[in-house]
């Protein structure tokens, strides 16, 4: 007990600054970044349409089930399905928060190439998603997309009033209530975690006798696919796995398939595109993620994550 509370304590005290940081600045980039700017962006094909829709889906702040919604939105006004799926890839797989906690926990070279991968992986499937025929779709309703519940109630949100100290509050109440309401239970699970994997003997014993070579790639792609873990809760998760001797390779496709590959988010495809389009979803993100993960391994041979 008195090494996992340790363990705990270390992670708590390294990633808390970065957590909070990330809050305050998603809460005054989904303030702030006006609607309008997504929308046109991910109206057309081409690459520098799926450039923004990735660029966006990167930073807005949302996770993969608050991107669900925007997503099907889009989707209703006649955005072509390749910018929707780029965006459901690129929208969870990151976030201002987890870009801050990975660079804290998993290092600078590290961050820059897990970006790189979403980049990358946005592009694919959205060249692969603009060649699929889809049904035309009815235009869909004036209510906000960044909102799920918008439709039920748009009065109990903050960020729907107008006034400099109406949007002060609403980063405020953004930043540190809804946002955390939406993912909080996800971070502490993902911290606990990483601290039992930390403390744990017998899990470093089967990692680093089982799990040290492409196997503990196949394991991590398994492992993010089956357990659904937010981007920013998946971190703390990941470094445990890697200091416990899994390679620094795989614990970037935990962070690639995991956030990506939500129960949410692959009903939600097969619901509103079909069994092909989610076939071919899911095996680009597990092909990717591979790749990305192996590529790093190869390059940065020897690449030492920090120690917490």
């Amino acid at each position: 007990m008195d090494i996992f509370l340790m363990h705990l304590g270390h992670y708590v005290k390294d990633i808390l600054p970065s957590i909070l940081l990330g809050l305050l600045i998603s809460g005054i980039v989904h303030e702030l970044l006006p609607q309008s700017i997504i929308e046109k962006h991910l109206g057309n094909k081409g690459f520098l349409p799926l450039l923004y829709v990735i660029v966006i889906g990167m930073i807005l702040p949302v996770c993969c089930f608050g991107s669900l919604p925007i997503a099907i939105t889009f989707r209703k006004k006649g955005v072509s399905l390749g910018p929707v799926l780029a965006f459901l890839i690129a929208t969870p797989a990151t976030s201002i928060t987890a870009i801050l906690v990975t660079w804290k926990l998993m290092g600078l070279g590290f961050t820059i190439a897990l970006c790189v991968s979403v980049v990358v992986m946005g592009f694919v499937i959205g060249i692969i998603g603009n060649f699929f025929e889809t049904p035309e779709v009815k235009e869909g309703g004036d209510s906000c997309p960044m909102c799920a519940e918008c439709s039920v109630d748009s009065n109990s949100h903050q960020h729907h009033k107008k006034g400099f100290f109406s949007k002060i509050v609403s980063v405020f109440t953004y930043a540190f209530i809804d946002l955390p309401r939406e993912i909080g239970l996800e971070l502490v699970i993902g911290i606990l975690l990483a601290a039992v994997i930390a403390s744990l003997a017998p899990v470093n014993y089967f990692i680093n006798n089982y799990l040290s070579g492409f196997a503990g790639y196949i394991f991590a792609l398994i492992f993010g696919i089956v357990m659904y873990i937010c981007s920013t809760a998946s971190v703390p998760l990941a470094h445990a796995f890697v200091q416990a001797g899994l390679s620094v390779g795989a614990g970037m496709v935990l962070l690639l398939a995991g956030p990506i590959t939500s129960y949410g988010t692959i009903l939600v495809v097969k619901k509103e595109f079909g069994l092909k389009i989610l076939i071919t979803y899911l095996t680009v993100i597990s092909i990717m993620s591979l790749l990305a993960g192996i590529t790093f391994s190869l390059l940065f041979n020897g690449y030492i994550v920090p120690a917490v």
